[in-house]
């Protein structure tokens, strides 16, 4: 069997504010309109479809796997917009980024208080 993951929806308040902000900060091409969604494409063929809700906003966390280069772009990016960022998904060690398994990374918040993070390095796991 096959399964792999094509999409998913990110809730928001503003689509084209957070679309924006995501394709911005990690140099994505430009969302597409996919009915009432912005849809955000990923270079592994996922995408990101972001749907405005009215409601209350439950914060997800969306990990994106970058190469060095281009986490010294995002990084600047970040730090050049004066986004805080942390070094740990707890929102711990505030204006820090971590190593872990050879790479780097670093957590932050888009617009609607979902943890983005950019690593280089996927976590090894065990099974």
């Amino acid at each position: 069997m096959s399964v792999q993951l094509n999409h998913t929806i990110v809730w928001c308040r503003d689509k084209q504010k957070s679309a924006t902000f995501l394709i911005d900060i990690l140099g994505l091409p430009s969302p597409t309109r996919f009915g009432p969604m912005l849809v955000v494409h990923l270079n592994n063929s996922v995408s990101l479809d972001f749907y405005e809700n009215g409601s209350e906003i439950s914060s997800q966390h969306y990990a994106f796997l970058v190469g060095e280069d281009d986490f010294d772009q995002i990084f600047a990016r970040i730090r050049d917009r004066g986004i805080q960022y942390w070094a740990a998904p707890g929102k711990q060690r505030a204006g820090e980024t971590y190593q872990h398994n050879g790479g780097r990374g670093v957590y932050f918040d888009d617009p609607d208080g979902h943890l983005l993070e950019v690593m280089t390095r996927p976590y090894e796991t065990t099974g």
